[in-house]
């Protein structure tokens, strides 16, 4: 590896780095507000809010990298054509592969991180994902936990805790229970504390009292205990099996699905389509490489500045991106059409490569501008 392009590739790893972490921070801020509801109704800790944040990030990052690569290399490579140091180069004898070189290396390491990300990282941290914010859902303990407010636990249930100790004790609890329609009940104690069972979930409650009403009668009883216990009932919802979608699953689970398997069979065509996808998606940041670099190295040097290339290796970008994402849709529903989601990654690869490799026009009395940019450069 020569200095030149060491120089590029240091430049390109720079600048890859300072603009995924700038990317990943706006996706994660923006995607994070979606769970602020967590801390203001479930009682959810700042450090547990952070966690379950921060498990979403192999799965932006998925998503960011190649955009991020595409990003800088347009920017480096623009940056080295309005700086003439491209002309330098190739007046000191390199070719467009040797220019694209460091483009090229940078890409291969972001598509073995991506299919790291895509195979290993994303399908774990999505199930913890989903397991911890099912578990805050639909767990009473969570619910619970919120001091000072009164918690609906259920339609006709609700729950007040003044204070909860560092060991778990509840302390100044209230529950009104309403599911006896003729008998509603309030209990009062002075401690307590929320056992959760299979199946089932329960406050024990000590030293304290049950008031009743009979709305029949209305006779009024009160009823005063040294330990009493309420069962919380759950709902269908909340006791049923949580159903995995197909970014939570492996990949090897994805390939070996069968439809039968299935809570919808008409889910099928998405789980196999989410396999290949995993497979297919990495191999876009080397696209969007050759993309850049066909339009920005293979062009001659223009004094008006590179913003005409720039325009349309994104338009080019967006338009294979745009039909990968149809060709996706199409697929689950004609796994016929699966080869096709191939192919459209390939094609970008091979027309950026073949133009990438072509050397820029020159139109007539070019060696002379040539010379006289060099030596104007001495």
């Amino acid at each position: 590896m020569n200095e030149l392009t060491r120089y590029v590739l240091r430049q390109l790893l720079v600048g890859m780095v300072l603009v995924t972490i700038g990317l990943t921070g706006i996706i994660w801020l923006s995607q994070s507000l979606r769970f602020v509801e967590m801390i203001v109704n479930r009682g959810v800790t700042g450090g547990m809010f952070l966690y379950l944040t921060m498990l979403l990030l192999p799965n932006f990052l998925s998503i960011i990298l190649p955009v991020a690569l595409f990003t800088v290399v347009m920017f480096t490579y623009s940056k080295l054509v309005t700086d003439r140091e491209l002309v330098v180069m190739r007046a000191s004898g390199m070719s467009q592969f040797a220019l694209a070189k460091p483009a090229l290396m940078t890409a291969l390491l972001v598509v073995f991180a991506g299919y790291a990300l895509n195979i290993f990282l994303v399908p774990q941290s999505y199930r913890l994902f989903r397991e911890l914010q099912w578990d805050i859902r639909y767990s009473y303990s969570h619910i619970l936990l919120q001091e000072g407010a009164f918690n609906t636990v259920s339609k006709d249930v609700t729950v007040y805790v003044r204070e909860r100790s560092k060991d778990g004790q509840l302390h100044g609890i209230l529950v009104h229970d309403g599911r006896d329609g003729e008998k509603p009940s309030t209990v009062m104690a002075s401690r307590g504390a929320l056992v959760e069972s299979e199946g089932s979930s329960r406050v024990i409650m000590f030293e304290g009292n049950r008031q009743e009403r009979n709305k029949k009668t209305n006779k009024f009883s009160i009823l005063y205990f040294d330990r009493y216990t309420i069962e919380l009932d759950r709902s269908k919802d909340q006791t049923a099996v949580r159903y995995r979608e197909p970014r939570e699953r492996t990949l090897a689970e994805l390939l070996a699905i069968k439809k039968d398997s299935l809570m919808d069979p008409r889910d099928y065509g998405k789980f196999v389509v989410e396999a290949h996808k995993r497979l297919i998606w990495p191999m876009f940041a080397a696209c969007f490489t050759l993309i850049g670099l066909a339009c920005l190295i293979s062009g001659g040097i223009s004094r008006r500045g590179q913003s005409g290339r720039i325009a349309l290796a994104a338009a080019i970008v967006i338009v294979f991106q745009a039909l990968a994402l149809g060709l996706e849709n199409v697929s689950a529903k004609r796994l016929e059409l699966i080869p096709s989601m191939y192919i459209g990654a390939a094609l970008p690869l091979i027309l950026g490569y073949v133009v990438m490799l072509r050397r820029p026009w020159r139109p007539r009395g070019s060696a002379r501008t040539g010379l006289a940019t060099q030596n104007s450069m001495r």
